[in-house]
């Protein structure tokens, strides 16, 4: 199989502080390696506490000196377009180096660019568009609510489709006027770096946009300890979650954390059934299965549990695996040698605790590379790790049920609560099975199809807090409530007597 290598790719990966690329103060550095050969192709700067308090620091001055918190929304907003313009205009070479660094297949990356620009078009209309409560007491008060940017915000993003999900941070975290320090996964260094000329030639002034490469561990926590970072938005593993707040716990920092999912598909045996099997072998190989929403664990009622089980386990036997570049490739290869170590050992254990009907391994002929089949196991009990764990790649759990109760009971049993996929034509069971269910979204006879608007976020360990839409202006915003009297103040007159 012949590698695709990109034109053009940088010799070495820096920093971006106040408007510069930058090497660490220390020279210190980390191998970045291509998910096919496994081979380091470039070096990053390895950030350290020095090179983000640099890069605070500049962010600082941009929010306090700067112009981008004092301009116009619709000044802004002008911006916000030219930045998205500008990643339309590229997004077939974001796609090619977006699928070299993650080995993501070429067309599902393509489809992630353009909602990178998508996030910056919807947040700019929104800010133009924004309206804030007023309250009146008739003839006696007026109460307003005055929103405010709040300084810099630490944006902190995982290696699944790594451009959309800084867009879908930096996006509402500019577009309110903060500053931003931005700490992209150490395993996908490449498109993160593409920001800073984007944003140069959209017109985002000086120092509102910093870029500190690094590992969690380095740079990633200095980030979040760092006391003029009054905000952390995380997405990433619960584990990383619990860390962090942890650590921004002694500053009282504001967090919105997105964090891992177990999410169940429950198929009732009234449901569309071909419907229901496009949607759920997409909905966990789609992204290599590295998708935080996957729907990893399906759920089947007993009438239709064996032909479920029997033409899922065919459809994922089918699906092409092989070089992420090239447009015929539905699964491609998983990001970095450890993540694919960890996927292969919970195929491992899952041979232990369910019946494989598909995959279990590498797939033929493809010896190297980070490289899993389609994995399938049904008749897997809900105690299992398989069912309970996240895995995080191409691997499913396939469980029968047999009443409702029995199917509510299966779905909530796991410690995360992302999203559930419901397929049912029944319309009270649609409705109370999907409000009765732990998850924070919940997709009805669809696929997970976002609306930009509508909360994105999880319950129990799959994280704190709501982005999209208004959730997001009100993480990157105080709303500082303002009150006036229209009459005689009448205040009790203490010390008059």
């Amino acid at each position: 199989m012949t590698h695709h290598i990109p034109d053009g790719l940088p010799d070495r990966i820096r920093h971006y502080i106040d408007g510069e690329f930058v090497d660490s103060i220390g020279g210190e550095v980390f191998d970045v390696l291509d998910p096919v050969t496994n081979e380091p192709y470039v070096q990053a700067a390895a950030g350290q506490q020095a090179d983000v308090d640099r890069a605070v620091a500049a962010a600082r001055r941009a929010f306090t000196d700067g112009p981008w918190p004092r301009m116009l929304p619709r000044a802004r907003a002008r911006v916000l377009h030219r930045i998205a313009d500008l990643v339309e205009q590229q997004d077939a070479r974001l796609a090619e180096l977006e699928t070299f660094d993650t080995g993501l297949p070429i067309t599902q990356a393509l489809g992630q660019a353009q909602r990178a620009a998508e996030n910056f078009r919807f947040f700019a209309d929104l800010i133009v568009a924004q309206r804030d409560d007023t309250y009146k007491v008739p003839g006696r008060q007026v109460n307003y609510v005055n929103r405010k940017p709040i300084g810099v915000a630490g944006l902190i993003t995982p290696w699944n489709t790594p451009f959309m999900l800084e867009s879908w941070k930096l996006a509402p975290a500019l577009a309110t006027g903060n500053t931003v320090v931005l700490k992209p996964a150490e395993f996908t260094p490449l498109s993160a770096s593409l920001w800073a000329d984007i944003f140069r030639e959209a017109g985002v002034p000086t120092g509102v946009f910093n870029l500190v490469n690094g590992l969690g561990e380095e740079a990633g926590d200095a980030l979040v300890k760092h006391p003029d970072v009054p905000l952390i938005s995380f997405t990433g593993e619960s584990r990383t979650g619990q860390l962090i707040f942890g650590n921004a716990a002694p500053f009282l920092k504001g967090l919105s954390m997105e964090l891992g999912g177990k999410s169940p598909a429950v198929v009732f045996a009234d449901a569309d059934l071909e419907q229901a099997l496009d949607a759920t072998v997409f909905g966990v190989f789609s992204l290599n299965g590295e998708r935080c929403t996957a729907g990893s664990r399906i759920l089947v009622e007993r009438p239709i549990y064996d032909e479920f089980v029997e033409r899922y386990a065919g459809r994922a036997r089918n699906i092409v695996v092989g070089d992420p570049h090239d447009p015929a490739t539905e699964v491609g290869s998983l990001v970095h040698p450890e993540h694919f170590d960890k996927v292969m050992s919970y195929v491992e254990i899952g041979t232990g605790e369910g019946r494989l009907v598909a995959g279990g391994g590498r797939p033929e002929g493809l010896d190297t590379g980070n490289y899993v089949a389609p994995t399938v196991f049904a008749d897997v009990a809900p105690d299992a790790r398989i069912f309970q764990e996240e895995i995080f790649g191409p691997v499913v759990a396939i469980t029968p049920f047999d009443t409702d109760e029995e199917a509510l009971a299966l779905a909530n049993g796991v410690k995360y609560g992302l999203a559930a996929y419901i397929w049912t034509n029944d319309l009270k069971r649609a409705h109370n099975f999907s409000q009765a269910v732990e998850a924070g979204m919940v997709w009805l006879n669809s696929n997970n199809v976002r609306d930009l608007r509508t909360p994105f976020g999880g319950v129990k360990a799959s994280g704190l807090g709501h982005e999209g839409g208004y959730r997001s202006i009100d993480f990157y915003t105080d709303q500082q409530a303002v009150h006036i009297t229209l009459n005689e103040a009448h205040s009790p007159r203490f010390g008059t007597h």
